[in-house]
């Protein structure tokens, strides 16, 4: 049996495959025009991925598709729960028999994986990192089962596997520029749950570099709390874990002493405590939510909500049982971008009237560069 990279090995790898990934290919199928994006928003016009119906050979191939969580759970308004409603839509436009297993403990993730494979699923699909060496080993193990794995890819590729990755940094960035907008103290902060690499730091990065480009667009000096050095991948604050929000309560409520009136928390629902603290607090200050359009799944917390970094699981995952069904080779790395409408932000709702018509259209010129390749994330990492 060949030796599988361990997670945090493989992740660096990750970097690489995406950049590689994202100079050609990884259209997604039936990806829209983005020149047709919606002006209040970066993000799909359609929370549905367009996609071309099966023929009546894909429909007689329908497979049992299942589903292993993170410790988030199945209800986390997050990752977790889109890629579950990913699953839901291939089974009701693709007729793909589906189910889950949430994973309480990193205990559990073997545990489920082999639970699935005993059912006799036909593809098992595990969502996040962490689950990267469980699922490598199962795959490994069973070769005739198909898998993919939501922000993780291998290196060297398994050939039963598909490595679902996102370039959230493009989104982040966008998101980054308008916070640092609207920032009335000119201090922000972020911080991330487990530092597992560009799952979590990708978020990061990407809205520090926002904030730089709008500095240098706009002769300001806005800075970052809780800023990672890009040299230095132990850099950041982080909370050590995706289940607390206590712990983010107190690093925001940190960051608020400091000055800072607009937070950015990766940490699916962890997260959550941001927006608790500011609400206490009754904080003159915002938050933005991740993975999905947070003003829509935490509807408690809208009125606090500037945006959401839109990270497209749903989509990638209803694609990778989709291409199973038509039986296409799985991806080794597929990576969801601006362009193929993968990653995005969502709309301002409530701050829509604050943010200025100029600001937005500065985002419809980054988002353009970005997709042309002209306007590099990365580049403005640093400080």
């Amino acid at each position: 049996m060949r030796k599988h990279p361990s997670a945090m090995v493989a992740m660096l790898a990750i970097v690489m495959l995406i950049l590689a990934a994202c100079t050609g290919g990884g259209e997604s199928p039936g990806a829209s025009d983005p020149a047709s994006m919606a002006p209040e928003s970066m993000a799909p016009e359609s929370m549905a991925p367009e996609s071309e119906a099966p023929d009546e050979s894909a429909e007689a191939a329908t497979i049992k598709a299942c589903m292993v969580s993170d410790v988030g759970g199945i209800d986390d308004n997050s990752f977790n729960e889109n890629a579950w409603e990913g699953m839901q839509q291939a089974e009701a436009e693709l007729g793909a028999e589906v189910s889950f297993l949430e994973s309480r403990s990193a205990e559990d993730y073997a545990r489920n994986i082999d639970q699935h494979i005993s059912d006799g699923c036909d593809m098992i699909i595990t969502v996040g990192f962490l689950l990267g060496d469980a699922t490598a080993a199962a795959a490994e193990a069973n070769p005739d089962t198909r898998f993919a794995i939501v922000d993780f890819a291998y290196d060297p590729a398994l050939p039963n596997v598909e490595g679902l990755v996102y370039n959230t940094a493009e989104g982040a960035m966008l998101a980054g520029y308008a916070a640092a907008s609207w920032s009335k103290t000119g201090i922000m902060g972020t911080f991330g749950g487990i530092n597992i690499g560009p799952g979590v730091t990708d978020f990061m990065d990407g809205f520090i570099a926002g904030m730089n480009y709008y500095n240098e667009q706009n002769g300001t000096e806005v800075r970052m709390l809780g800023g990672r050095d890009p040299n230095n991948p132990d850099s950041g604050t982080f909370t050590g874990n995706f289940e607390s929000t206590d712990d983010a309560k107190n690093v925001t409520l940190g960051m608020l002493q400091e000055g800072a009136d607009v937070i950015l928390p990766v940490g699916g629902p962890i997260g959550q405590g941001t927006f608790a603290a500011i609400d206490e607090q009754a904080a003159d200050a915002v938050g933005l939510g991740v993975d999905v359009d947070w003003t829509l799944t935490v509807p408690e917390f809208s009125e606090l909500m500037l945006t959401s970094i839109i990270k497209r699981i749903d989509n990638s995952v209803f694609q990778a049982i989709e291409r199973a069904i038509n039986g296409d080779a799985p991806e080794p790395v597929f990576v969801s971008t601006l362009e193929n409408e993968g990653v995005g932000i969502a709309p301002f709702h409530d701050y829509e009237g604050e943010v200025s018509d100029e600001v937005k259209a500065a985002l419809e010129e980054m988002a353009d560069a970005i997709i042309a390749g002209e306007l590099v994330p990365a580049d403005h990492y640093g400080e």
